[in-house]
């Protein structure tokens, strides 16, 4: 089409749903202009066009018109006249834009002014003066141009979304090494004109890599050299500096963005040799109302990676909702804000009220077996150590709000810096070692701290992997490490300099963010789920209600997260002599010795932690057997707790309860369930055998359980059952709960999903648990809902055939999983034999085992059984199988590949 531009009419390519929409008969409620970068076209956004149509004919939401143009010289759009070959860092001549430099391509200026030209020539502009919502969506340079645009038209533009992109680049760091190499004199025109190599390069980033159609399609519009010189030309006008001819533009695009207020989504791909998250990091400075969801596994080609559709008609569907923008819903009043609460108007008490109150008492708070000095470290030491060094990292320059990285295996010195950091309203992070180097790579990227504090390994990793973050150690570094760590004061000199401070603007109310605790990664890459100070203080709550860990118990805590609450309930934390990242290694003796050295009342360990203990429970002394005897409750959550396990607990902790309650990193406690309920389901003429999967028990203080029913193609329904209304029905675990997650960090789409019910005016979140209640109330788990096995006859989930299977004498550890097209999956099981006989080679378990398997598993039908020497399970629990890598292990080996172990 044609548009009027600064220098003339020129001829536009563009991809318009609008004829489409009208030739159905349907009136677009808004405008979604979409901007390509460089070297893509409008054909980056066919996807999302094409559902906008199909969600439009289907009467499902609003009705979407897309605009998406290619910009002049690039797709389909008209080419202009060049002088020459382009050239890198042209030199600024004026203030004022320049549309078109001295060899004839367009600039940043001259781009913005021709999207300017289209909105008018396409009425766009006077319907979003008449109450049209129009939106703007751009990648790359398209997301530069776009925000750009709705940076100087934010009366027209409703909300903002883009991809990856960058606004501003820090001079004092050097440009991406591809810039680099696409700007290096002669290569630019080689690389991005007389040779395709710089489109080539671009559409290999796919992740996974894209097909041959859908790379020719991208190349179809540059077949020659001619075609090609907008490439060149995109690339030459990067502004490297401040002597090049689009610095100044830029500079205004990236202060016109700082100061637009209205929505925005940024959708993110880490895996970009270009837009590093130094960008994203500069997008949400200037954004800070941004909605952000980072796709782990994507990189430059989002578009292709993921759905885009889905993330981005969703959130603009809440948008125009929240506007009251959509037909039948203009007189949707605005919301207002609720007043923030504070701690008088909340049931709870902040996590550090006990080391306000305490900080004259001589009682044991903390008890750490993993230090040199496992004496006891008194309330009021522990209180004066972390007012000092929350006075110090306030003199360090840390403020509210910002985010520190803890690398601190759990101990003393995890504690003291944990709440100094909470107590400055600091919100902390934590992520598991067990993740290994690459997992929490990705996550301290994800969370992307202001500080990392660490011991010298964790730093050491830091800054071999270029962590973001200011760093500061845990015990004071001779100078020539720490300035080769970069590290720039540690917490045990702000402990000595601040001796006797005592900090008293504590910050963070109920409603202010707390902690970032990372997943497992088990079921995928670990995501951050943040918790607020009001949701962590109702869990402690919860905690001394449900199980009456009181003011003064003793709290022996063989897994992180629930040692660190022990200053918040006013429970003496005992961290016992283990490895953090193998909970099987907790031995009975190092059990008694804590015990011992704590006076414990309360032990929390996990299954195989518990496993451990029994196998060691051999060496234990009648002076360590004594010892155990005193202990009052057990806790073992993270997985199920077999009735074999409890019994021998029972053995080793004679005068104890036992208690297997159940939760997630999004909810800690939901459930719970007690020895004796597992041992009369566990006998043979029960109510509820143990073949309907695990039984986690009923739902804790204020807790509610629903059930969303499976459907056919193994996803969960939108309707919530609870009560009777649920009984029997296999579905996914949906919860509600005072001290469940506020949200996932910066996974927008994923939080949104998860939070998608709406029953009862509450905040419900989507475990992916699968399971069901029974008709006295109570929860079994039957496996995760992406584990489901989709067969001909229905879905199965897996943890009732398990249960079964795993009865079997010979069986150490199953699986099932699906093998095949989704609806139309053959049943397959992986077994693990038990450790004292002769185990095969991985492959296709012998005849008599698969008829055993068989006869448990009725009526699944089982189509073969495998054998491995070892089923892979998570590191955190030593217990959450990997049924997707099985599934694809077992694929393999059924069609014939090599067998190997999986």
């Amino acid at each position: 089409m044609p548009i009027q531009t600064v220098d003339g009419t020129r001829t536009l390519h563009v991809l318009d749903t609008g004829g489409v929409l009208a030739e159905a008969g349907l009136v677009p409620d808004a405008t979604i202009l979409a901007v390509h970068g460089n070297p893509t076209w409008s054909y980056l956004w066919r996807s999302l066009a094409a559902a906008t149509l199909q969600s439009a004919r289907a009467g499902s939401g609003p009705v979407w018109r897309v605009v998406a143009p290619d910009q002049l010289d690039m797709g389909y759009s008209e080419r202009l006249a060049h002088e020459r070959l382009p050239r890198p860092a042209r030199s600024a001549e004026a203030a004022d834009p320049l549309y078109t430099d001295d060899d004839g391509y367009r600039t940043l200026g001259g781009r913005l002014a021709d999207l300017d030209a289209l909105v008018s020539a396409l009425g766009l502009d006077e319907q979003a003066r008449s109450g049209h919502s129009l939106l703007t969506l751009g990648h790359d340079w398209g997301g530069v141009i776009s925000l750009g645009w709705a940076g100087r038209n934010p009366d027209l533009v409703t909300a903002v979304m883009t991809l990856n992109t960058a606004v501003h680049h820090d001079e004092s760091t050097p440009l991406p090494a591809p810039l680099q190499a696409a700007l290096a004199g002669p290569v630019l025109p080689a690389s991005t004109v007389m040779t395709d190599g710089f489109l080539r390069v671009t559409t290999s980033l796919g992740h996974p890599r894209l097909d041959e159609d859908i790379r020719g399609a991208y190349h179809a519009p540059y077949r020659t050299a001619r075609r090609r010189g907008g490439i060149g030309g995109f690339v030459a006008d990067i502004p490297v500096g401040p002597a090049h001819g689009s610095h100044r533009e830029l500079q205004r695009v990236a202060d016109s963005v700082a100061n637009f207020t209205k929505p925005a989504l940024i959708l993110w791909g880490p895996r970009d040799p270009v837009f590093l998250d130094a960008y994203l990091a500069d997008l949400l400075r200037r954004l800070p109302q941004a909605d952000l969801h980072r796709y782990e596994s994507a990189g430059h080609l989002l578009a292709e990676d993921v759905n885009l559709s889905v993330p981005v008609l969703r959130w603009a569907a809440r948008v125009m909702d929240e506007a009251g923008a959509v037909s039948g819903h203009s007189e949707t009043p605005a919301r207002t804000a609720p007043a923030a609460p504070t701690w008088d108007s909340v049931p709870d008490r902040p996590l550090w009220s006990f080391l306000e109150e305490w900080r004259s008492s001589s009682a044991p708070a903390l008890v750490d077996m993993t230090a040199d000095d496992r004496s006891p470290v008194e309330w009021r030491r522990l209180a004066a150590v972390v007012d000092a060094i929350a006075t110090g990292l306030v003199a360090r320059g840390v403020r509210a709000g910002d985010r520190i990285s803890l690398m601190v295996t759990p101990g003393r010195d995890l504690t003291a810096a944990l709440y100094a950091a909470v107590k400055i309203g600091a919100v902390v992070v934590v992520a598991d070692a067990g993740l290994g180097v690459r997992g929490l790579t990705r996550a301290v990227r994800a969370a992307r701290p202001d500080w990392i504090i660490g011991e010298v390994p964790g730093l050491a990793i830091a800054r071999a992997q270029r962590w973001p973050g200011r760093r500061l150690s845990v015990a004071t570094l001779p100078a020539p490490l720490a300035r080769a760590l970069a590290v720039e004061g540690s917490l045990h000199r702000m402990a000595l300099d601040h001796d006797g401070a005592v900090f008293s603007d504590a910050s963070g109310g109920p409603d202010d963010p707390a902690a970032i605790l990372y997943t497992s990664g088990s079921t995928g890459p670990a995501k951050g789920v943040l918790y607020t100070h009001g949701r962590l203080a109702a869990l402690a709550g919860l905690l001394r209600d449900v199980f009456d860990v009181r003011p003064g118990s003793s709290l022996l805590a063989g897994f992180a997260p629930f040692a660190l609450l022990g200053p918040a309930i006013g429970a003496t934390s005992i961290t016992p002599d283990m490895s953090v990242t193998q909970p099987a290694t907790l031995t009975a003796t190092a059990v008694a010795e804590a015990a011992r050295a704590g006076q414990a009342t309360i032990l929390f360990a996990s299954p195989a932690a518990l496993r451990n203990v029994e196998a060691t429970a051999d060496r234990l002394s009648p002076e360590d057997r004594e010892v155990l005897g005193r202990l009052e409750l057990i806790l073992s959550a993270g997985a199920p707790v077999h009735p074999q396990l409890m019994a021998a607990m029972a053995k080793v902790f004679p005068n104890a309860e036992f208690h297997s309650p159940y939760g997630m990193t999004e909810a800690l406690l939901l459930t719970d369930i007690d020895r004796s309920t597992v041992a009369e389901l566990s006998t043979t003429g029960s109510p509820r055998p143990v073949d309907q999967g695990v039984c986690v028990g009923r739902p804790v203080g204020s807790v509610r359980v629903a059930i969303a029913a499976l459907q056919d193609d193994g996803s969960s329904s939108g309707e919530l059952r609870e009560g009777t209304d649920a009984t029997g029905v296999l579905g996914e675990v949906v919860i509600s709960a005072p001290h469940q997650k506020a949200t996932y960090d910066r996974l927008w789409l994923t939080d949104a999903l998860s939070k998608r019910d709406t029953r009862d005016g509450l905040s419900w979140h989507r475990t992916q648990d699968v399971g069901h209640l029974d008709a006295e109330g109570r929860l079994w788990i039957e496996g995760r809902l992406q584990h489901v096995v989709t067969t001909p006859g229905g879905p199965i989930a897996p943890g009732g055939p398990e249960a079964r299977i795993d009865a079997l004498e010979s069986v150490s550890r199953s699986a099932v999983v699906g093998v095949g097209p989704r609806g139309t999956q053959a049943v397959v099981v992986v077994i693990e034999p038990v450790g004292d006989r002769p185990r095969p080679r991985p492959g296709l378990a012998p005849s008599s085992l698969t008829d055993e398997v068989r006869r448990a598993a009725a009526p699944v039908p089982v189509a073969a059984v495998l054998v491995t020497n070892r089923v892979p399970v998570d590191i955190r629990h030593n217990a959450k199988i990997d049924r997707t890598r099985l599934a694809r292990w077992a694929d393999r080996i059924l069609a014939g590949g090599p067998v190997v172990a999986p």
